[in-house]
């Protein structure tokens, strides 16, 4: 047969396997027996193996297989994949409506149309479809970045490798929950019971497991599902409606969830949460809640956003699991901030299929409110289905022998003052030089995504502490090589490795010091935020708390605390200090380099010498060029390191052009 007719005959198996999986795994109404669907994918298996110049990546044949990958590399969302604030009433959702029409200047007493989804408990992921093809599957991560699964996701039947029906847009970034079923659990578990094997706490452990296998054919293995419910980059046509994206995805041909309903009002939209409250228990997956968005996407746009979490949508969370236990202890735990934490140690007890024996009291006051004793019986629960938490005491299984809490005056850890702002409800050490603050602010000051000061680990800090080398993260850049030399398992080397790890950090950007500080509130993507708005960290320090509200993203409480923060004499201590250590402290000036590699693709495998992936990769990005995380016929250069992994392979079956570190340095002219 001419290899034009092989081809279509292999895109027309394609097609009508296609038209199958939507017809069973979509709609759930299949119109073939499944001898006759296992012979359509034989005969396309055949082809393909045959001709394997048209195998495609959306082909049905390449839902399993690849090579295990080596690690998960990082995936930018386009547009960043928010969580949701959450509502633990009716009253709370009501609030949510009359705040949406305050922002909008509508009358309270007018109408919103909202749409009411199920909120699903299972793993975040992004996938991006080009010209109807899946192109990337990433999780949430902090959202923002994730991680690329792209493999794994292939190999769930409800993810179209490649979208149906006549509106197929150029780009679209679509939002999903994978789930397992319960009666697939069931099964998992009691395989993992048999051969040995830990078994998974509940299905959404499972599923979020079985995503991030580094093996696809294992998670191939794992009953996976997927309902999709959102948008984020969207590039051709128009959307004016929620319920309408719903319908677009539908056609097609990705999995929605059916329960989906438009409510006129927001009491329309209780009545939905109360009505599923009871129903819950009769769905065959799990379900944590109800998702409100508003259907207006005009109105949507208008409402914006605040850092995390869309202000036109919130998440109604059921009421939560409960069960009885008694307090054997209360502790008080001394964050990094220096927040005094009391947490009650009870007899273990299983809530929602988990073992709890710990439970957070949150502050003086609850105790108080609550009246919490030590011995008392309370009723916990898992608030929002995550964090353990004491609802009430059983005031009346008291025996006489419970002892009230008495809230300490001495910081637990370090017994310096504890000073609690009349405004706040949460007590502080005011000791700057804490252990108990201080190990942990020297480990986010040193991590990865902060300075990066490689080599440094928790036993070092924990000793350099202890030993009182250290006590705020400046002296860092004081320490000498007699002072690394008396540690546990500290070499000549190592301690070398970690000063000159140490004398790097030195030159970081400016968003990774003001992270590395760790004011509360402010993660990577608000340092970034501030970092393009302040040119130095003194400039920065100087900001009131009005000022730094005014910037985009930046809310009244993060512009509250950066001030306080740089408020302290504490932190402008520190501050002088890296300052006296030559710590940059002014923002790099970028000069635009020029954008040779505009238009070019690269994949990254393999070991470099001279550059980390991270490195490797903002010097693409920086000349113009584009990252991806998996080969494909649109890749122009596979970079190859030591021990590349299956993205080499793939590159040679494809005829990409694979480059070495060397070449690689040419072409970007080092």
């Amino acid at each position: 047969m001419p290899s034009q007719k092989i081809k279509k005959e292999i895109e027309r198996l394609r097609e009508e396997i296609r038209y199958h999986d939507y017809k069973y795994y979509i709609e759930n109404q299949p119109v073939i027996s499944d001898k006759e669907y296992d012979a359509l994918m034989q005969r396309l298996i055949r082809l393909e193996e045959e001709y394997p110049q048209f195998i495609t990546p959306d082909s049905p044949t390449q839902r399993v297989g690849g090579a295990p990958a080596e690690e998960f590399e990082e995936s930018k969302h386009i547009v960043p994949l928010l969580s949701l604030s959450n509502a633990f009433s009716f009253e709370e959702l009501e609030a949510f409506d009359k705040r949406v029409k305050r922002m909008l200047s509508i009358p309270q007493e007018r109408d919103i149309e909202y749409v009411s989804e199920l909120k699903i408990d299972g793993l975040a992921i992004n996938l991006t479809y080009e010209d109807g093809r899946l192109v990337k599957g990433a999780t949430r991560g902090d959202g923002f970045t994730g991680e690329d699964v792209t493999n794994n996701l292939k190999t769930i039947h409800t993810i179209p490798l490649r979208l149906r029906g006549d509106r197929i847009p150029k780009l679209m970034e679509v939002r999903g929950e994978v789930y397992m079923l319960h009666r697939d659990f069931q099964r998992l578990n009691k395989e993992r019971e048999a051969s040995g094997e830990p078994l998974f706490a509940n299905p959404r452990n499972a599923a979020a497991g079985s995503v991030r296998q580094l093996d696809p054919k294992i998670t191939a293995q794992r009953k996976l599902d997927i309902f999709t419910y959102a948008l984020g980059e969207y590039r051709d046509g128009k959307i004016e409606t929620h319920i309408e994206l719903l319908g677009l995805f539908k056609s097609l041909g990705l999995k929605v969830n059916p329960t989906s309903r438009l409510c006129k009002n927001i009491k329309e939209v209780i009545e939905f949460s109360q009505e599923w409250i009871e129903k819950k228990k009769d769905l065959d997956y799990d379900v944590d809640g109800v998702v409100v968005k508003a259907n207006s996407l005009k109105l949507q746009e208008r409402l914006g956003a605040v850092t995390k979490s869309p202000r036109w949508a919130i998440a109604y969370k059921f009421p939560a699991e409960q069960a009885t236990t008694r307090i054997k202890e209360i502790i008080v735990q001394v964050g990094r901030t220096g927040a005094l934490t009391p947490v009650a140690i009870m007899e273990p007890v299983e809530v929602g299929g988990v073992t709890v024996s710990r439970a957070t009291l949150h502050n003086e006051d609850e105790i108080r409110r609550k009246d919490i004793r030590v011995g008392d019986r309370v009723l916990i629960q898992r608030a929002g289905d995550v964090i353990p938490e004491v609802v009430s005491a059983l005031k009346e299984k008291r025996t006489g022998k419970e002892r009230r809490f008495i809230f300490p005056k001495k910081c637990p850890v370090c017994g310096a003052d504890v000073y609690r702002p009349p405004e706040e409800a949460v007590a502080r050490c005011t000791n700057i030089s804490c252990s108990a603050q201080i190990k942990e602010t020297i480990r986010h000051f040193t991590s990865r995504g902060a300075m990066d000061v490689e080599g440094m680990g928790d036993a070092h800090v924990e000793q350099l502490v202890e030993k009182g080398l250290i006590k705020d993260p400046a002296d860092l850049y004081y320490l000498k090589k007699e002072d690394l030399l008396p540690l546990e398992r500290m070499g000549d080397k190592l301690a070398s490795n970690i000063l000159e790890a140490i004398e790097k950090s030195k030159e970081r950007d400016l968003s990774r010091l003001i992270y590395a500080l760790g004011i509360r509130h402010v993660g990577s993507h608000i340092a970034d935020v501030l970092a393009k708005n302040y040119s130095s960290l003194d400039e920065l320090a100087k900001a009131k708390s009005e000022e730094l509200s005014s910037l985009s993203e930046i809310g009244p409480i993060v512009a509250k605390s950066v001030e306080l923060f740089f408020r302290q004499e504490g932190a402008k201590r520190v501050i002088d200090k890296l300052r006296r250590a030559k710590v940059r402290l002014e923002a790099l000036e970028k000069k635009k380099a020029p954008q040779i590699l505009a238009g070019k693709t690269f994949v990254l495998t393999g070991t470099l010498e001279e550059f980390s992936r991270e490195e490797a990769s903002e010097i693409i990005r920086e000349l113009g060029g584009r990252v991806a995380s998996s080969v494909s016929r649109k890749t122009d250069y596979v970079v190859a390191g030591k021990e590349p992994g299956s993205k080499y392979h793939r590159a040679e079956e494809l005829g990409i052009k694979i480059i070495d570190e060397s070449e690689f340095k040419e072409l970007i002219g080092k």
